[in-house]
């Protein structure tokens, strides 16, 4: 698997919080089979989670001399997890990381309440030639209430990221059943992992058999696990289903 969403960079989000403790997240996934990890720290605005991006560069320099030090096998990729603001154009270059120098940006949304701007925001990022995956959709109160408000970012050729541990009720029930329900539809592109410590929960060895259950499309699942993630370090077109 390739994991496109994780919180490995230590000491500037809520995710690692030391060196060590990001050794020990990369060598977990690797050891779950995860041969490639995006890094995509938080990226908000007027918060603490704010770093930019020349001290991102050099903890990810840090963190690939040290995973390569300890024999650590997998590959790591630069990104952000970016939270939905009317700014974010004048954010590039010095503050917000595409992933892997990419067209595509990961960016979250608000969890209670539509960001009221979000399709304004969408078309500007796109007339740039910037691809906005949005993070984690099946966790948004307003997409559990109605999974198809996904469909009209789809036809704007937004595309989508899911935790796949929703599927094992991490975060509820109704996230779960929302989760289903996008994947039966075909309306997410990647599952990722969304880690953000050494603790946190894995399935990973479980999920080739759950998604079984959901999709019946081996290269459907090959494409959320692998095929997709591998266009975006390429800087590759995926279609927006």
């Amino acid at each position: 698997m390739k994991d496109l969403h994780t919180h490995v960079m230590f000491g500037i989000d809520d995710g690692s919080t030391s060196l060590d403790e990001s050794m020990a997240m990369l060598e977990r996934l690797a050891n779950e089979g995860v041969t490639d990890v995006m890094l995509t720290p938080h990226y908000i605005e007027n918060s603490r989670f704010n770093c930019n991006n020349n001290t991102k560069k050099k903890l990810f320099k840090e963190i690939k001399a040290e995973a390569l030090r300890r024999g650590i096998n997998i590959n790591v990729y630069l990104g952000n997890e970016v939270m939905v603001n009317g700014n974010i154009m004048n954010l590039f270059n010095t503050e917000i990381a595409t992933l892997n120098a990419s067209k595509y940006l990961l960016i979250e949304l608000p969890m209670d309440k539509e960001f009221d701007d979000l399709d304004l925001v969408i078309k500007e990022l796109m007339d740039c030639g910037v691809v906005p995956i949005i993070a984690h959709p099946e966790r948004y109160n307003y997409v559990k209430k109605n999974y198809k408000w996904v469909e009209d970012y789809l036809k704007m050729g937004v595309l989508f990221q899911s935790n796949y541990e929703s599927l094992f009720g991490k975060y509820g029930n109704d996230a779960k059943k929302t989760l289903k329900k996008l994947l039966k539809h075909n309306m997410i592109h990647f599952l990722a992992s969304d880690i953000h410590h050494e603790s946190s929960e894995c399935n990973l060895k479980k999920l080739h058999s759950k998604l079984r259950k959901i999709i019946h499309d081996e290269k459907v699942i090959n494409d959320l696990l692998n095929d997709n993630f591998t266009k975006v370090i390429k800087d590759e077109n995926i279609e927006s289903l």
